[in-house]
C-alpha cells in the first residue's frame, strides 16, 4: 500500500510543471553485477551508494540494453533496442578517411534519432552529459552527430575512453572545443562539470526548469587508475596492486556519487531530483587483451561476463533514490531495463511520447508487471555461441543463429544482412532466473510446453527485431 500510495503522489507530482522532478542517470563502465558493497561484494567500499540504495530501491534484475558499451548508450538514450538504431557493438574511432568493409566507420547514433534529452528539452528541461559519450565514430565533427544532435544543451564528453587514463585525462571536449590536459580523476571531473552546470545553468533561482542530467563515468574500464591512498588501503585484501587498483576504482566512484548527492542535498534539490545509478554492461574479463590487467570486476553470481548474453553480459547493478517519493528500502527482483527510461521519464515529465515513437521499454513507475514486448537482445559478436538472449516473465531463452554464411560480426551490412535475417535459431536454452540466477539449469528438456511457447515468442520477437535493423553500405 505504502508504495501504491507514493507513486500516485509522484503521478500527481509529475502532472503539475511546476514540480516535475530533475533527472539523473549515473551509468558506470563495465562495473560488475558484484562490485558494490550492497550487492555482495566482500572488500569495496561503496557507503554513499550503499545509503542510496537503502533509501530507495535496490533494482536485482536489472538490464542494460546490450552487453557492451556503445550500443547500450544508444538504447538507453533512445529506449529501443540499439540494434534499431543500426548499433551492433562498440564503435572504434575513425577519421573521415576510413573506408572498412563492415562500414564501421559510419555507425553512429543519427541526428534524428528520438531521444530523452530531445524529448526532455522539449518539455522545459535543461540538459546535459558530462562524462562518456561512444555512439559515434567521427568525435567533434560535423561528419557524424554529436551530443548536442541528441539533445543535450551542455557537454562536456569523450569519445570512448579517458586517456591516456582515468588520471589527468586530456581528450575532454566541452561543448565543441577540446579542453585540454585537466588534473584529477574521470569521474571526479565528470561530477565537478555536472555540479558547476547545476548551478550555472541546470537550475535557474526560481527554480522553475527542471533538469536531465547524464552523468557518464568512465570508471571502472580500463585503462583503471586510481588515487594512491585508496589503492593503499586496499593492499592487505587485494591479491595484488592490480586488483587494489580496480577496488579502489570502484570506491572513487562511489565518492563521487556521494559528493552529487551531498550536493543536492545542500542546495534542497534531493527531495525532488529522481537519481538512478547503474552500468552500461557487465565487468570486463581479467587480461582477455594487453590493456586488461586491472579488469577484477566480479560478475557474482551470475554466469558470463561482458559481451556474453548470459546473465552477467546485461544483468546490471541499478538503484533507484528519490526522497520522500520512493519509499526507502525496497529490493525489487521485477525486471527493468535501461529501455524503461525513456518512457519512464517522459511520463515523470508530463509529456507524450511522439506517435511515431515505438519504445521497447515500458514505465518503471509504479513497476511494470507483464510487459508489452519481452526483452531481447541480439549481439552478433558475443563471445558465447549463443548470440540471442531474450527476458520473458520467469525465463531466460538463449538461441544461436544458423546459416552457414553468417559468422562472428560487430556490424550488419550489405555483405551480412540478408544471412542474419534468414538465419534459424536453434540450440534453444531455457532457464527460470527467478529461481536460477546463475543459469545453471537448462530446462528445455524437461518443459517442452513451455519450451514451445518461448520458442515461437523468440522467433517472432527475432524476426520483428532483424526486419528493423538498418543496413550500413560500405563506401
Amino acid at each position: 500500500m505504502r508504495i501504491t500510495l507514493l507513486f500516485l503522489t509522484l503521478f500527481a507530482a509529475a502532472a503539475n510543471a511546476i514540480e516535475r522532478p530533475n533527472i539523473i542517470v549515473i551509468l558506470c563502465d563495465d562495473l560488475g553485477y558484484g562490485d558494490l558493497a550492497c550487492y555482495g561484494h566482500p572488500h569495496i567500499k561503496t557507503p554513499n551508494l550503499d545509503k542510496m540504495a537503502t533509501g530507495g530501491i535496490r533494482y536485482t534484475a536489472c538490464y542494460s540494453a546490450a552487453p557492451v558499451c556503445s550500443p547500450s548508450r544508444v538504447g538507453l538514450l533512445t529506449g529501443r533496442s540499439p540494434n534499431r538504431s543500426g548499433v551492433y557493438d562498440w564503435i572504434p574511432p575513425a577519421n573521415e578517411k576510413t573506408k572498412r568493409p563492415d562500414a564501421r566507420e559510419q555507425v553512429h547514433l543519427k541526428a534524428d534519432a528520438i531521444t530523452i534529452p530531445k524529448l526532455l528539452k522539449k518539455a522545459g528541461y535543461a540538459t546535459c552529459l558530462s562524462g562518456k559519450w561512444h555512439c559515434n565514430a567521427i568525435f567533434n565533427s560535423p561528419a557524424q552527430a554529436q551530443p548536442d544532435d541528441a539533445g543535450f544543451d551542455h557537454w562536456f564528453a569523450t569519445q570512448n575512453n579517458a586517456n591516456p587514463s582515468h588520471e589527468n585525462p586530456n581528450n575532454f571536449v566541452r561543448n565543441g572545443k577540446a579542453v585540454g590536459p585537466l588534473k584529477g580523476y574521470s569521474c571526479q571531473l565528470a561530477t565537478d562539470e555536472a555540479l558547476s552546470w547545476i548551478k550555472d545553468k541546470g537550475a535557474p533561482a526560481t527554480d522553475q526548469a527542471p533538469f536531465f542530467l547524464y552523468l557518464a563515468f568512465h570508471e571502472p574500464h580500463e585503462p583503471v587508475a586510481s588515487p594512491p591512498a585508496l589503492v593503499a588501503s586496499y593492499q592487505a585484501v587485494a591479491k595484488d596492486k592490480e586488483e587494489a587498483q580496480y577496488f579502489a576504482n570502484v570506491e572513487n566512484v562511489d565518492r563521487a556519487v556521494g559528493k552529487l548527492l551531498a550536493e543536492l542535498q545542500k542546495t534542497g534539490k534531493e527531495k525532488n531530483t529522481l537519481v538512478i545509478f547503474t552500468s552500461d554492461n557487465g565487468p570486463e574479463t581479467l587480461r582477455r587483451y594487453s590493456g586488461a590487467g586491472r579488469s577484477w570486476g566480479r560478475p557474482d553470481p551470475l554466469r558470463g561476463m561482458k559481451l556474453w548474453t548470459t546473465e552477467a553480459g546485461f544483468r546490471v547493478v541499478g538503484i533507484a533514490h528519490w526522497p520522500e517519493t520512493i519509499a526507502a528500502g525496497q529490493v525489487i527482483d521485477t525486471p527493468v531495463s535501461s529501455l524503461d527510461f525513456l518512457p519512464s521519464f517522459c511520463k515523470l515529465a508530463g509529456t507524450k511520447i511522439p506517435t511515431e515513437l515505438t519504445p521497447d521499454g515500458t514505465n518503471m513507475f509504479p513497476l511494470p508487471g507483464k510487459r508489452k514486448k519481452p526483452l531481447i537482445w541480439c549481439y552478433y559478436n558475443a563471445i558465447n555461441e549463443h548470440r540471442v538472449a531474450m527476458r520473458h516473465g520467469d525465463w531466460k531463452v538463449l538461441a544461436k543463429l544458423d546459416h552457414p554464411k553468417l559468422k562472428k560480426t560487430s556490424n550488419l551490412h550489405s555483405g551480412n544482412a540478408e544471412a542474419a535475417k534468414s538465419a534459424k535459431l536453434t540450440d534453444i536454452e531455457i532457464y527460470k532466473v527467478t529461481v536460477d540466477i546463475s543459469e545453471k539449469n537448462n530446462l528445455a528438456g524437461e518443459n517442452p510446453e513451455e519450451l514451445k511457447q518461448l520458442k515461437t515468442l523468440l522467433e517472432s520477437t527475432y524476426a520483428e527485431l532483424i526486419g528493423d535493423s538498418p543496413v550500413w553500405e560500405p563506401k
